[in-house]
């Protein structure tokens, strides 16, 4: 499993969920994504992670590679206050507890 946190600031977040979910319905049955977790912190009121799972590094670089993903990526930092950050992470224990 392959997993990439996007750790981004904005004070448009509707605009940015409106956008999520923009991508989400026209790339339903192509995208590689197999899970998406959202999260803002309790600490800064902008700052948003987003945690995106995906079966393999590859899955992920096939969904990189797509249009949608491109396009989407580009307005969503014209949304973002700043760089976004990007952390690519290969799985190596999954546990639940």
């Amino acid at each position: 499993m392959f997993i990439q946190v996007i750790d981004f600031k904005t004070d448009r977040f509707d605009e940015v969920r409106a956008l999520v979910d923009d991508y989400r319905s026209t790339t339903q049955d192509r995208r590689t994504a197999r899970r998406g977790i959202l999260t803002k912190s309790r600490d800064d009121d902008n700052r948003y992670v987003n945690i995106v799972f995906f079966e393999s590094y590859e899955e992920a670089m096939k969904n990189s590679e797509m249009p949608e993903t491109s396009a989407f990526a580009e307005q969503m930092m014209k949304l973002c206050d700043g760089p976004a950050t990007f952390s690519n992470l290969d799985v190596l224990i999954d546990e639940t507890l």
